[in-house]
């Protein structure tokens, strides 16, 4: 697994607090943070790269500038129109995968073993929608507005809105906004439970998303790992699977010395410790 040099990107910045909380920003406000080549190659090897070595205990995704995201740049799409002299079966199981890999990019943020807070201020088009769909917990600005876009440009959203929309908020209002391409604002948005909380400012916002991901980052990596793998596993499956599966992972993770610090901890009425997560490593073993 290589690692991503933080000070080389060109499409984010990133900022790790304290060692665990890494702030991830999408950095291009002048073209209003639209997904260009550099966000779909960099976003993976970032969120790779901070789950990689184990001591960042939460993300915090943000955007600088007055908007988050015009979603999908139009650059993306340059060189697909040249290969209409392809055989079209071939040439449509290469768009399948080019299309699998972009979903690749944000399912990175739901496979990651840390929580992932999305702080949105001002617009969230189109495949920002899709991205953070995919993150656990979605803050946004008074003035955010969101757009799934797709389907006014005579396009299905296909990197992960409508597969995981439903599990965000109710289907009657998802179906509409999916089918309507209208922006839906902060106040909708938390009505339905889309975001958690809305806030005055992107300043106080960030603040507060710090301030959530400290509370999450002082409790066992292993405890909130756990969480996210269940919470996870338990959407896409059956009762009965997610009772067995959690039953499995417990039989291995009931083994954590966490718990007895956590126990030790109250008794002693002190601040728990806990041991980083493990760095991940290659098969090689670098």
């Amino acid at each position: 697994m290589n690692n991503v040099d933080f000070s080389d990107l060109k499409a984010f910045e990133v900022f790790i607090d304290d060692h665990q909380i890494a702030e991830v920003s999408l950095s291009r406000p002048t073209a209003i943070n639209a997904m260009n080549t550099d966000f779909w190659n960099e976003l993976p090897a970032i969120v790779n790269t901070l789950d990689n070595m184990g001591s960042v205990r939460v993300i915090i995704l943000s955007a600088k500038g007055k908007h988050f995201t015009a979603g999908m740049d139009l650059q993306v799409f340059e060189g697909m129109t040249a290969e209409n002299d392809l055989e079209p079966a071939r040439a449509a199981e290469k768009q399948r995968r080019w299309i699998m890999a972009l979903q690749d990019v944000f399912t990175a943020l739901e496979k990651a073993r840390m929580p992932v807070i999305s702080a949105i201020q001002g617009a969230c088009i189109g495949g920002g929608v899709d991205m953070i769909c995919a993150t656990d917990i979605r803050l946004c600005t008074h003035d955010a507005f969101f757009n799934i876009k797709e389907t006014e440009l005579g396009i299905t959203a296909d990197v992960g809105t409508l597969q995981r929309i439903l599990h965000v908020m109710p289907s009657g209002m998802a179906r509409e906004l999916a089918y309507t391409s209208r922006n839906f604002g902060a106040d909708e948005a938390l009505k339905c439970g889309f975001v958690n909380s809305v806030y005055d400012s992107q300043e106080n916002m960030v603040s507060a998303a710090h301030k959530l991901a400290r509370s999450m980052a002082k409790h066992s990596p292993m405890a909130v790992n756990g969480v996210k793998e269940m919470l996870n596993y338990s959407r896409d499956h059956s009762v009965a699977d997610s009772l067995n599966h959690m039953a499995t992972w417990q039989g291995g993770m009931l083994q954590n010395q966490d718990i007895i610090e956590a126990i030790n901890a109250s008794k002693e009425k002190r601040a728990p410790t806990f041991d980083n997560l493990m760095p991940l490593t290659s098969a090689k073993g670098g």
